[in-house]
């Protein structure tokens, strides 16, 4: 029986919140309580975004909630920062680029939300082919005025797959995804396919994340396919959401790991919480980490997302 390898991948744009610990929390259960592997990756290819600083934030938070791992992180000869595997990446493009699965696209984000319908489940645009049958002159003619995105051409083809909290889900890359982009303008590559190659190469087995990125899991499936990766197993679960039902972001600075720390909250409080939330435990109560992993089953994880009062709940 193969070893059960699970990762938290983190962007370092930013202090953690109470929403990325949720999701870490029940990844690295998931994993400790199968005897597994959990692997950290920082996900930090975007340069305008994310820094050196705050990774080692995100570090320190999950060695304060208790929340350790195998390999990866900023340090050691284990790390895995994307930004330090953009030649692998270049590689796997190189591959599809081989394959005549690329193309540039010199659309702007402007001209994309103007000309498209929204993307039927996350209300980003459906790109609507613009530049996939541009002529190669026509091609070469724009490269002089606008450096290129890639994106990659999806077949009309259903992806169907079960995930473990959200049950059935399926898409139609073409109808419900569109191309979509590989490497950015400015050479970036793309989330989709960092995301891809470093869980086919690092062997991960499941991918415990929010549920925002459900619709991110058909291309993915597609990518390892074409790539020859083999599938992990998905569970997206549900979001902490703030009192007036959005989803938490790095801007609700009075629910990040900074802030919750410094009003003098343990890490046993805050992983309590967040156990209850999640339906682990049946009341807010002080528990580390490691007491939870017996209690860990997929089966009593809530499937719904979590609307959090204004307060948060004495600890």
């Amino acid at each position: 029986m193969s070893t059960v390898t699970g990762r938290f991948a983190p962007s370092p744009s930013g202090r953690m919140h109470l929403g990325n610990a949720f999701s870490c929390l029940l990844a690295w259960l998931s994993v400790r309580s199968a005897g597994g592997r959990m692997l950290l990756r920082i996900e930090d290819l975007d340069p305008d975004r994310c820094r050196p600083d705050y990774a080692q934030q995100v570090e320190a938070d999950l060695r304060w909630l208790g929340l350790d791992w195998d390999e990866g992180g900023m340090d050691g000869e284990t790390a895995c920062c994307q930004s330090r595997r953009r030649e692998i990446y270049a590689h796997y493009l190189n591959l599809l680029q081989e394959d005549g699965l690329l193309y540039p696209c010199f659309c702007t984000r402007g001209e994309l939300h103007a000309a498209s319908a929204p993307h039927a489940s996350d209300g980003t645009p459906l790109y609507p082919g613009t530049c996939r049958r541009l002529s190669p002159e026509e091609q070469t003619r724009r490269a002089t005025l606008r450096r290129p995105a890639l994106r990659i051409r999806v077949p009309d083809r259903e992806i169907a797959f079960t995930d473990r909290l959200q049950g059935a889900y399926r898409e139609n890359l073409a109808r419900d995804c569109g191309d979509f982009i590989l490497r950015r303008s400015d050479g970036v590559h793309a989330y989709q396919l960092a995301v891809v190659v470093d869980d086919g190469l690092l062997g991960v087995t499941q991918v415990v994340r929010g549920r925002d990125l459900l619709t991110s899991a058909p291309r993915q499936l597609w990518l390892q396919e074409i790539l020859d990766f083999p599938h992990p197993t998905y569970a997206h679960v549900p979001l902490l959401l703030s009192a007036d039902g959005r989803r938490l972001s790095k801007r609700d600075s009075a629910l990040d790991l900074g802030a919750i720390r410094a009003s003098g909250r343990t890490p046993e409080s805050v992983v309590g919480s967040l156990a209850f939330w999640s339906g682990l435990i049946d009341r807010p109560q002080a528990i580390s980490a490691k007491e939870l992993i017996p209690l860990f089953s997929w089966d009593k994880v809530r499937r719904e997302d979590v609307r959090l009062g204004q307060n948060l709940p004495a600890f």
